[in-house]
């Protein structure tokens, strides 16, 4: 199995014609890089294409011009009050100069992993004036860490955690002092199926729990960097394929 995956990771590109957030997030400081991450979800062409209609710049303007900017900026569960909402929370965040990196970082030496992830997602809602559901879809709620079996997936953290902390391809790497090992599986529906096809997942149910079973079956391949094989799933789960 362990060859199998790091096959089809051998594989892996990302480019125009292997679309992912991270093509458009590279390039983009942490906060613009998240906000791509929140986003991600959906029919991969539609949310790149969404991405790469939002104006980055604006998180250094005012929230006049922010609302002025995004007013037709709306993307499946969000409307453009949603966008111009969540755009108007990091812009603040930044005059008050609210680092990503020293926020999780801090929370994570305190209390590991879940804890920082929590906390993160906690600290965003803080600065959002209006809690929709689109917002609520986007962001999720701060949870109980020491049970993760009532909680979502939180793929889209999960993934943008692996963007910031895995230092080898395709990730950026930017954030030091994390354990590579302390990462948990970006899991959606191709990756959660796809990972049970293959045995590797028992669990019935595409959660944060799962996410954990399945990073530690992992780990049994790679201890020290397991989720390096999310990207292949992904890739196996959109093209439908298995294991022969």
């Amino acid at each position: 199995m362990k060859n199998y995956l790091e096959s089809l990771l051998s594989e892996c590109k990302l480019d125009e014609n292997n679309l992912d957030p991270l093509f458009v997030a590279k390039d983009l400081p942490d906060d613009a890089a998240l906000i791509c991450a929140l986003f991600a979800y959906g029919n991969v062409k539609a949310m790149i294409k969404f991405l790469r209609s939002l104006d980055f710049r604006l998180l250094d303007e005012s929230e006049r011009a922010i609302r002025r900017e995004l007013t037709n900026r709306y993307y499946r569960f969000q409307s453009a009050e949603d966008t111009q909402n969540i755009f108007i929370a990091f812009a603040r965040m930044r005059k008050e100069h609210i680092v990503l990196q020293e926020l999780f970082t801090s929370a994570y030496k305190k209390n590991g992993f879940l804890f920082a992830l929590s906390d993160m997602i906690g600290s965003l809602r803080g600065y959002v004036g209006a809690h929709t559901q689109g917002i609520n879809f986007l962001l999720s709620k701060p949870f109980d860490y020491k049970n993760p079996k009532s909680v979502s997936a939180l793929k889209r953290y999960l993934m943008f955690l692996r963007w910031m902390i895995r230092g080898s391809f395709p990730d950026l790497g930017r954030w030091k002092g994390i354990k590579t090992s302390d990462l948990l599986i970006p899991l959606d529906t191709h990756s959660f199926t796809q990972a049970a096809k293959l045995g590797l997942l028992k669990r019935k149910s595409a959660d944060l729990q799962a996410a954990i079973e399945l990073t530690e079956k992992l780990k049994e391949f790679d201890a020290l960097d397991p989720v390096k094989y999310d990207f292949a799933l992904y890739r196996l789960g959109q093209s439908g394929g298995g294991q022969s």
